[in-house]
């Protein structure tokens, strides 16, 4: 009788949490697969005009710029919306991304340098040369497994290039120097908690046969959520059918392979779907936070556990002529490095708060002085005494204690600067002039052409962030509590597997 009881209360555990999550679990797992394949979708564009009205353009929002260089009498200006040739100014505009593959994403741009008579662009995809005065972007061959770009900077006469992982340097623009960066002082091999979860739940932490495996947990995700919802429906068909007299025998034979199935995919997968859905929910706040900042050991014989100890963790990059050594920002703060690049890189000891989203601003105000700008908003640093003020209010920054948000009211997406103007970006209010007059209003000709990617549009999808339109703020927790909805779901499920089937003959 106790054993009857426990299993009852598993089932409606297993069957309402189950009905409220599956279509959403159907969402969450066909997004998940299109964002572990960015490359294969990466000529896939929607229409801003098919999604919620706050994924419209509103005063370049979004990251739709993230800087500028001066291209002889005019400016570049360079983001999301791909590569924009405009007067000194910003105020006229023409396309400037000829010989870019199809597709938004390959028009997703960090950097944009100049060296020679040839234009370089750092992309989500790879690193993309123009021969002036009249050519088009051309892929380089970098022949690195990750051909991401985080930076273009120069040192003189030098363009660097610097990937997640490396350094390049070329003084042709032909020739790469690949530079895998000496590791810091005290270094220890550990890895962020954060990046642990994330690789779990694509599967990247083993690799191709983990992705693949992740694929398939998507795709058992979708059968389970599909197969159990018709569990529900199933008795109420089959009574219909019995009060109009009809037969019955194929809809419950139909009924019983479809639990059958339902059972065995869940008993076999349970287990994966439990750490892959828990390591998931951790990717978001407010989860996110209680991990952001932690440090986990590397787990041998997994992606993580690279020979370079800057794996994954570059972010930008700049050289000090005055100083004579570079300055690195990374995943795990700002280092310095001498011009050889031959000596362990040495942390900086007091430094501007940088987002876990990355740094977006790195701009020299003079001497001693950085403007460091980034979604935990924008900041002054004092490379000399260390201190750092905000931007915004000219007060003292002082490290919160404790856990804090990841992102502040002001969200740092970019800065550009004009010939009487300059502007930055808050990546919800977009542009925000510092002096001069207002910046325009988006063509739309840009409009047009800067739809939204596949990939982004089911990013959007798994964060939760689609439905922001209808529940506003409380989007947040769509991913926690589905989360532990689809939890709840599992091992409810698993238990009435063991207490209830494991010995019968579906």
């Amino acid at each position: 009788m106790k054993k009857y009881k426990i299993i009852k209360t598993l089932k409606k555990l297993h069957k309402w949490p189950g009905l409220i999550i599956g279509f959403i679990a159907i969402l969450f797992a066909t997004s998940g697969i299109v964002m572990n394949h960015r490359s294969f979708f990466s000529g896939v564009d929607i229409s801003r005009n098919l999604l919620p009205r706050n994924y419209s353009w509103e005063n370049w929002n979004m990251a739709a710029i993230r800087g500028s260089i001066p291209f002889g009498d005019n400016n570049l200006i360079f983001g999301n919306i791909g590569i924009w040739k405009c007067d000194s100014d910003f105020q006229q505009f023409s396309d400037f991304n000829q010989g870019f593959p199809k597709g938004i994403d390959h028009r997703k741009i960090y950097a944009v340098q100049k060296l020679n008579d040839n234009l370089f662009a750092g992309t989500h995809l790879g690193l993309y040369k123009r021969d002036l005065p009249e050519g088009s972007w051309e892929k380089i061959d970098l022949k690195l497994k990750n051909e991401r770009i985080a930076d273009l900077s120069l040192k003189n006469d030098t363009l660097l290039v610097l990937t997640r992982d490396y350094l390049l340097k070329s003084a042709d623009g032909n020739s790469f120097n690949i530079v895998q960066l000496p590791e810091p002082l005290e270094y220890e091999r550990r890895t962020g908690l954060f990046d642990t979860f994330w690789q779990l739940h694509s599967g990247e932490l083993f690799g191709l046969a983990g992705k693949l495996l992740v694929d398939l947990l998507g795709v058992i995700t979708i059968v389970l959520s599909l197969t159990g919802i018709l569990h529900f429906f199933f008795p109420k068909i089959i009574r219909k059918r019995k009060s109009k007299e009809k037969q019955t025998q194929s809809i419950v034979s139909i009924k019983k392979q479809n639990l059958h199935w339902h059972n065995v995919l869940g008993y076999i997968f349970a287990l994966f779907l439990i750490i892959n859905t828990f390591a998931g929910i951790h990717l978001r706040p407010p989860l996110l936070i209680a991990i952001a900042n932690k440090q986990v050991g590397i787990i041998p014989g997994t992606n993580l556990d690279q020979e370079n100890p800057w794996f994954d963790k570059l972010r930008r990059v700049m050289w000090d002529e005055g100083s004579q050594r570079y300055l690195f920002s990374t995943s795990e703060g700002f280092y310095y490095a001498n011009e050889n690049l031959d000596k362990k890189l040495v942390p900086a000891q007091s430094q501007a708060p940088v987002s876990i989203m990355g740094c977006n601003v790195l701009e020299k105000i003079d001497d001693r002085h950085l403007l460091v700008g980034s979604f935990s908003g924008m900041f002054v640093w004092n490379q000399q005494n260390g201190m750092v003020s905000d931007f915004f209010s000219r007060q003292v920054y002082h490290a919160p204690s404790g856990m804090a948000r990841p992102i502040a009211a002001n969200m740092s997406a970019g800065m550009v600067k004009g010939k009487h103007t300059a502007y930055w970006f808050d990546y919800n209010r977009g542009a925000i002039p510092l002096y001069g007059q207002a910046f325009p209003e988006m063509p739309d000709e840009i409009r047009k052409a800067s739809p939204m990617s596949l990939w982004n549009v089911s990013q959007e999808i798994h964060t939760g962030r689609i439905f922001e339109n209808i529940l506003g703020p409380f989007y947040i927790l769509i991913v926690p509590l589905s989360g532990i909805c689809l939890l709840t779901v599992l091992i409810s499920g698993f238990f009435i597997w063991w207490m209830a089937f494991r010995k019968k003959k579906v």
